[in-house]
């Protein structure tokens, strides 16, 4: 058993017991089994951008072996993903086990896998997605924190602490409400709440309710959101997760498969789940229109009619032999689904250390595109507009951004063709080209005239060559900040910006170069340094982020 004391918890709420003189300090800033960080020096420590840029995704005909990087007859690849940031775990042994995006912040949770009760919260502030801000951090002592949910200035945390050594807690599952205010944690009033279950696993809100779930031998339990008094509960046998959306409940049982529940617990409908769950094992389900998206484990995402439990689909697993997901971790490979996320025609497998599958709805069915190239385990993930929040265990949080087309750029260029060529895109001298979409370059060689509109991605090194002239609207990045690439103007070339240009290397303007902003709102975000040599020109009303100009 792991070894816990709630005694500090039960003195700040005023129980009738004996406190020692460690209750003192508790009461006052909770430096025993609670610390807040919030010195934002400190906490920028945790903002990691070295890997920032553009991602490769390892498609599903590449990791079956039926095409290869190094053809000359590659094509520009679809889904132009960027890295914007990751958030480091607070410390060496703890995982992030789950996000839960609300507004402008990103709250996740961070637990220990070993015998130790540790856990931690972080708030991310994600208002300027190019500078994302770790606002404050709070890291339990004594306890797991396995899910959370924020709503109306608090968060709801759950998780697992060890009931026999504790004089407060009733069980070992958990959940506690914890006050925000200006996106810090404010730990003056925590409120507590128990339920039987070996730990609580998971947490949705709904109206003026707390939905929690525990694992075996646990419930679905309904608490008051305001006081955590308990109103309803019903006992389960192995319960994974819980969600919910409009009027429905749905909880994810490893015996009975999903089960639906009215505003009393009480099952309306149950639909079987054939997939077999490993005890203490992440998984999670998620409403997508009338269907239901599970996580399956080996199996991957089951896919259900929410209405008569049909089962539509198995969303496979892919094999992702790159190795690439365990380097810095050291974990053997665990390739199975933990948890889905939906995001309109997307959706999005957390499948541990094989890595975050992307898979896309076509006409009704889903299928498998590839793996992103992330570091870490992949425990749990969340996306909202257009991003994405991957719990990547011990590597932290990681940030990344869909880049889609936004409907008024697509609407001004609709009259330009899809591009389906080359990943390699030469434009010749006296050529002029044009193309509209969201796709992932290898590199640019423009030596006539090239508008592109959409969001795009270069790995490599990209060119505006002499009298050249390059075109975007809308979102183009390239290289990565520990891959640096170069964008180079050479002598009578223009680039013409409108919208979001990041550079994760040099922008290079030779003589006789061109640098055009059009509009009031365009972005230029580099990393490396703007190299000017002779004249050159810049013109036009930008926002430098990091003031490279």
């Amino acid at each position: 058993m792991k070894r816990v004391s709630f005694t500090l918890i039960a003195c700040a709420l005023g129980l009738n017991i004996s406190c020692t003189d460690e209750t003192t300090v508790y009461q006052d800033k909770l430096q025993d089994d609670i610390v807040v960080e919030n010195n934002e020096t400190e906490l920028e420590g945790s903002i990691a951008l070295d890997e920032a840029g553009v991602l490769d995704i390892f498609e599903e005909e590449e990791l079956a072996g039926k095409s290869s990087k190094s053809s000359n007859e590659e094509l520009a690849g679809d889904h132009p993903l960027t890295l914007i940031a990751r958030i480091k775990s607070p410390s060496s042994t703890l995982g992030a086990t789950h996000v839960d995006v609300h507004g402008n912040y990103a709250y996740v949770s961070y637990n220990t896998a070993d015998d130790t009760y540790l856990g931690a919260i972080d708030i991310v502030d994600v208002r300027d997605p190019n500078r994302p801000r770790l606002r404050s951090r709070l890291t339990y002592r004594n306890a797991d924190v396995n899910s959370l949910a924020y709503a109306d200035g608090y968060v709801y945390v759950v998780g697992g602490v060890d009931a026999e050594t504790s004089v407060r807690a009733t069980s070992n599952s958990f959940v506690a409400k914890i006050s925000v205010s200006g996106a810090r944690f404010d730990i003056g009033s925590i409120i507590y709440g128990f339920q039987q279950g070996k730990v609580a696993n998971d947490v949705a809100i709904k109206g003026n309710s707390v939905l929690v779930s525990s694992g075996s031998e646990g419930s679905v339990t309904k608490y008051n959101s305001n006081t955590l008094e308990i109103q309803d509960e019903a006992p389960f046998a192995d319960l994974r997760s819980v969600s919910v959306s409009d009027d429905n409940v749905a909880v994810l049982d490893g015996n009975q498969g999903i089960v639906f529940l009215d505003e009393d617990l009480e099952t309306v409908r149950e639909i079987p789940v054939g997939s077999d769950f490993p005890e203490a094992a992440k998984r999670t389900l998620d409403f997508y229109s009338e269907k239901m998206v599970v996580a399956e484990g080996e199996k991957g995402a089951g896919v259900y009619d929410a209405g008569t439990g049909t089962l539509l689909q198995h969303v496979p697993l892919l094999n992702n032999t790159s190795g690439n997901q365990n380097s810095k971790t050291g974990m053997a490979s665990d390739n199975v689904t933990n948890a889905v996320a939906v995001n309109d025609d997307i959706l999005l497998m957390a499948n541990g250390s094989n890595g975050l599958c992307l898979s896309e709805d076509e006409s009704g069915r889903i299928e498998t595109f590839g793996i992103i190239a992330l570091e870490g385990s992949i425990n749990y993930v969340e996306s909202k507009g257009d991003y994405i929040f991957a719990a990547s265990g011990l590597e932290g949080l990681q940030i990344l951004k869909l880049n889609r087309p936004s409907e008024s750029l697509a609407a001004r260029c609709a009259e330009l063709p899809s591009y389906q060529g080359s990943a390699n895109l030469n434009v010749n001298g006296g050529e002029t080209l044009g193309y509209r979409g969201s796709k992932r370059f290898n590199r640019l060689n423009v030596n006539g005239s090239l508008l592109l509109c959409g969001s795009w991605t270069a790995n490599n090194n990209s060119n505006i060559n002499s009298n050249g002239l390059f075109e975007m609207n809308g979102t183009f990045v390239i290289g990565r900040n520990n891959k640096r690439k170069n964008i180079t103007v050479n002598s009578g070339a223009t680039f013409r910006v409108e919208g979001n240009l990041t550079i994760y290397g040099d922008l290079i303007l030779n003589d006789g170069a061109t640098m055009e902003f059009i509009g009031d709102s365009s972005v230029v975000n580099i990393f490396g340094r703007v190299r000017r040599s002779g004249n050159t020109e810049v013109k036009g009303t930008f926002n430098d982020i990091q003031n490279k100009f």
